[in-house]
């Protein structure tokens, strides 16, 4: 049966052998499949994460707010091994009932604090710290608005995009040209933007950019999926310009490497416990490509 000939059935039936990169991984309940508790380091705050773009928002966040001298943002991050998956021990799904990465505990607050979903996170702590997050409304409101246009944004070019160009088992035009279509208006929104503004505030760097770049940077500078090329992403200039100048700042860069365990091992840290870290414990000084 082809694509072009499917025709639903009156009840779907769940296929664990779908084919997909990630069938070994995905289900249709929630919950979790076994027990084992988070780990808990010394520091307050608690990351359990993967270096992905949903990841990395969070680590720059905390990484950015360290740099801005806020003590209290020390945190560890431990690795969740989302092939394996480590989302969906019962410790994970007590801090995330979504089982997905990003999960952050506070320990600072009695009970601790479970917070969720990365635009929550960069929400918390922008309150928590008083900082990434303009005080006057009106500035306020239009980072809180590119805040959330991301989470609802992203989902097309990550799990609509990203899946049918790069993962899905077979090539189907329609998926990749409906959702190239929206990537694409998506880009454009950003660029009108940007040209008219240095960040996506206004003027001032803020959790806004944190939540965005991640995604919308690597995607323009060819870092996920390998479609820079074929959505002209050089054409989006203001983006570009935009994606180059966030990527310099010393706590992205130091963000990227955390809870990554693939690519350059000198830019690998699988886990982060301390600031001292980054210089004594990437993959490349440990002598191991996993960290």
């Amino acid at each position: 049966m082809t694509d072009d000939t499917y025709e639903p059935p009156k009840v779907w039936t769940w296929n664990r052998d779908n084919g997909g990169k990630f069938a070994n991984i995905n289900r249709p309940v929630a919950g979790p499949t076994h027990d084992k508790e988070l780990p808990v380091g010394k520091h307050p705050i608690q990351l359990y994460s993967l270096a992905t773009p949903n990841g990395v928002k969070v680590t720059i966040m905390l990484e950015e707010l360290l740099a801005l001298g806020h003590t209290g943002a020390e945190y560890d991050a431990w690795f969740i091994n989302i092939n394996e998956g480590d989302q969906f021990g019962s410790g994970f799904v007590a801090a995330n009932p979504n089982s997905k990465i990003p999960a952050l505990m506070d320990h600072s607050t009695e009970p601790p604090t479970r917070v969720f979903e990365s635009g929550a996170i960069l929400l918390y702590l922008a309150e928590k710290f008083g900082a990434l997050l303009p005080s006057d409304p009106r500035t306020r409101t239009e980072c809180l608005s590119w805040l959330f246009w991301q989470m609802g944004a992203t989902p097309y070019l990550g799990g609509g995009f990203g899946h049918f160009y790069a993962y899905a088992p077979t090539k189907i035009r329609y998926a990749i040209d409906r959702y190239t279509m929206e990537v694409k208006r998506q880009l454009d929104v950003l660029d009108r933007r940007l040209k008219d503004h240095r960040f996506l505030g206004g003027d001032a760097y803020s959790i806004a950019d944190i939540i965005t770049w991640p995604w919308y940077g690597a995607l323009v500078q060819n870092r996920v999926y390998g479609a820079a090329e074929f959505l002209e992403a050089a054409s989006y200039e203001a983006v570009n310009r935009w994606a180059t100048e966030i990527g310099a700042r010393p706590a992205v860069k130091r963000g990227v490497m955390v809870n990554r365990a693939w690519g350059n091992p000198s830019g690998q840290l699988r886990e982060r416990h301390d600031a001292s870290d980054f210089e004594t414990k990437t993959a490349d000084k440990l002598g191991d490509d996993n960290g």
